[in-house]
């Protein structure tokens, strides 16, 4: 989340026209993540998040997403829903860039997310991807490992940049990864963004996740390879092998993986932790001046990349 597109009064009254809320008592922007802007909005009819869609997002893909949403709301996990308009409309337009609002989800994340939280968020994830199965939507991942390559290749002299030598590291592990890559794994829709700041909490207990602008149709493994790097490592860049462990416990609990998956997992981490690392070093050099976000910093996906590269044990021996 982010702010890049400036909303006035007037286009904001204008805009919620459409719909049946009533006019805006409060609305401010929010300023953190680096992909859409996004406001906070209250009315006489409640509380909604206000996105316009910039950058990555292409607008073919909105009504994936949205659609995605709409079905989760319909079988029982709890997220932001879309709001319809008077039409009946839910993908709408702000200074001629695509916009929707969507319903306030309650629960708060945590920034220092503990072994109970990880074992609540993988029970959460196994829980997303079965309210997902049977949703007729498709998007390719298009930030998956056939990507890497290519996204790295313009961006090798800013990785030196950050570090001498670390492209040729980087190219070495794409290639890797690209003849290591597992295939005929369980598939279906994945979050592909679930990191601690899109989950909720209420009372310790998931509440429901949020931002699922990167979800798309891929290896349900990867997507808990995604969660293990966002929420087991620590400040000082080491991997906390008890959170992975109930992350995964957690998982299991609703949707139990099978021998390949768990072979797999390992070298998806290392994976997850290659597509982050890109995405942050793209942004580190093409965030806008002025924008009211700061970049993630890339070299913490460079540390746990080489926590990947010297191999992680993710499972008990008798498991």
């Amino acid at each position: 989340m982010a702010v890049y597109t400036d909303i006035t009064d007037s286009e904001l009254e204008q805009f919620l026209l459409d719909f049946e809320l009533g006019r805006a008592l409060v609305f401010k922007g929010v300023a953190e993540g680096v992909e859409n802007s996004n406001f906070m909005l209250e009315t006489p009819a409640g509380r909604f998040f206000l996105t316009v869609y910039e950058r990555r997002v292409d607008p073919a893909d909105l009504p994936f997403f949205l659609g995605l949403l709409q079905w989760l709301g319909a079988h029982d996990f709890p997220s932001a829903i879309p709001v319809a308009d008077r039409e009946g409309r839910i993908l709408k337009s702000i200074r001629d860039k695509p916009a929707a609002l969507v319903t306030f989800l309650p629960g708060l994340s945590v920034r220092r997310p503990g072994v109970a939280h990880c074992r609540q968020a993988g029970e959460g994830l196994a829980r997303l991807h079965h309210a997902a199965n049977g949703y007729p939507g498709r998007r390719r991942n298009n930030l998956g490992h056939q990507a890497w390559l290519s996204l790295f290749e313009p961006l090798a002299h800013e990785a030196d940049t950050l570090k001498p030598g670390l492209a040729r590291t980087i190219f070495a592990d794409i290639a890797m990864l690209a003849r290591a890559w597992p295939v005929d794994l369980p598939e279906g829709v994945i979050h592909a963004d679930f990191f601690p700041d899109n989950v909720f909490f209420t009372d310790g207990a998931f509440a429901g996740a949020i931002d699922f602008y990167f979800a798309a149709w891929d290896a349900l493994a990867y997507d808990l390879a995604v969660a293990l790097n966002a929420w087991c490592f620590e400040p000082d860049g080491s991997f906390n092998i008890t959170a992975a462990r109930a992350l995964i416990a957690g998982y299991e609990r609703r949707r139990p993986l099978n021998v390949a998956e768990k072979s797999a997992l390992p070298l998806l981490a290392h994976g997850a932790a290659m597509r982050f690392f890109l995405t942050r070093l793209n942004d580190w050099r093409a965030t806008p001046a002025g924008s009211l976000v700061k970049p993630h910093d890339p070299l913490e996906y460079e540390r746990k990349l080489a926590v990947h590269r010297a191999g992680i044990s993710l499972f008990d021996t008798a498991a």
